[in-house]
């Protein structure tokens, strides 16, 4: 942020360091310390210009006897010493205390990266068994250390990763719902009666707007539940507890929705059952961040896991057009398609690679997000219009409804 606009922020407030205090304790409650640091110090800021001269702030930070987090006291020293023009930014010291990271603040921290420690979380000793699960999910996820550290001694249990706990466990109720129903486990599509089922989407039901979202609940046999909930489980979890629920959720409704989307304009006469569209977009997401950061991830056997993970995914999607195509039992209808996969794993490499590498920056503050989020509504848009008039128009034969 400019100098002047600082500077106009503090002189709006009327006084030196009593605004800027104040609004740190009101950001987050270890902003208190840092308060407490600088009660009874002489003028940080006599001239009221926005930003505190390092020397002055350097010697706050080191000579302090209040207890900081490890992290954050990493950072502010950090921050001190990436500034040429040795002054410290009031803004930039109310995102740090307020867990906020603007992609300025982290280009600040990156130039100042050589002041941090050199011990690595790997060094830590004498953990409990969830914070060495936090560290595990650190290492998994995140490809710099400094990020790792910053998210380890940021986490909290509260709120807890439930979005994809909670979609996995209705998956499978729902899915057990059906096999004892249907007296079928594996390959329930060709069961007429799956097919009566109102979470399931049917180009002849396209108008039930809740189908386009709801089919992700329904799946055609143990094999393909079995692969997503595992697939969900052990990708999806560690992203939610990295990353947090509003985006991780995004993130795969996003795909979940693009995927009947696509199945309703490319494979006009099938079927979605599936939450594949919502897994291939967290899996691809997180397989490109890899793949992008492959020097910084520190992920055991990354390579081997890799090529396990596209042999799968692969695997999943040939399956998917052997059964749309060639079904190994007669069936009253089209089998449902594989266009969900690909759609999700297109999502997941936009929206999501972006999603992942801006680890607690703001997203709206970029403007490959917003041309991310106009590509997608223009494709949502031209996908509606397409499910009124297209099908009348093109004379597509749509099965009768089960």
């Amino acid at each position: 942020m400019p100098q002047q606009c600082i500077g106009a922020l503090v002189h709006r407030h009327q006084s030196r360091l009593s605004f800027f205090f104040f609004f740190l304790a009101r950001c987050h409650r270890v902003s208190t310390v840092l308060l407490r640091l600088c009660q009874g110090t002489t003028p940080l800021d006599p001239e009221n210009t926005g930003f505190i001269a390092v020397e002055n702030f350097t010697s706050l930070v080191e000579h302090h006897e209040l207890q900081l987090d490890p992290s954050k006291l990493d950072m502010l020293l950090a921050l001190v010493q990436s500034n040429e023009e040795g002054q410290v930014c009031y803004q930039e010291l109310i995102e740090l205390m307020s867990s906020k990271r603007s992609s300025s603040f982290r280009r600040a921290i990156a130039n100042g990266r050589r002041t941090l420690q050199r011990e690595i979380l790997l060094d830590e000793t004498g953990l409990g068994l969830y914070k060495r699960f936090v560290r595990y999910v650190a290492y998994e996820i995140l490809p710099c250390e400094t990020d790792r550290r910053w998210y380890f001694h940021q986490n909290r249990l509260c709120p807890p990763p439930v979005f994809i706990a909670i979609v996995t466990i209705v998956q499978i109720i729902v899915f057990m719902c059906y096999g004892i129903m249907l007296n079928k486990w594996v390959l329930q599509t060709y069961q007429p009666d799956f097919m009566k089922s109102p979470l399931v989407y049917h180009p002849s039901h396209r108008a039930q707007v809740w189908r386009f979202f709801s089919y992700m609940f329904m799946h055609v046999g143990l094999e393909q539940l079995g692969f997503n909930a595992l697939l969900q489980l052990m990708i999806g979890v560690p992203l939610e507890m990295v990353h947090g629920i509003l985006r991780i959720s995004l993130l795969y409704m996003a795909g979940v929705l693009a995927g009947s989307l696509t199945v309703s304009i490319t494979d006009m006469r099938a079927p979605v059952v599936g939450g594949s569209g919502g897994v291939y977009a967290l899996c691809s997401a997180h397989l490109a961040n890899v793949v992008m950061n492959w020097a910084g991830m520190r992920c055991p056997y990354k390579l081997l896991r890799m090529i396990l993970a596209l042999v799968c995914m692969s695997s999943e999607v040939g399956r998917a057009v052997w059964l749309r195509f060639s079904p190994p039992l007669p069936s009253s209808g089209p089998q449902p398609s594989f266009m969900a996969h690909l759609s999700g794993a297109v999502v997941g490499i936009s929206m999501g690679l972006l999603i992942l590498r801006s680890y607690e920056e703001s997203l709206q503050k970029q403007c490959s997000w917003w041309v991310i989020v106009f590509s997608f509504i223009t494709f949502l848009l031209f996908a509606i219009f397409w499910n009124i008039f297209a099908y009348e128009l093109l004379g597509v034969q749509i099965p009768p409804p089960p």
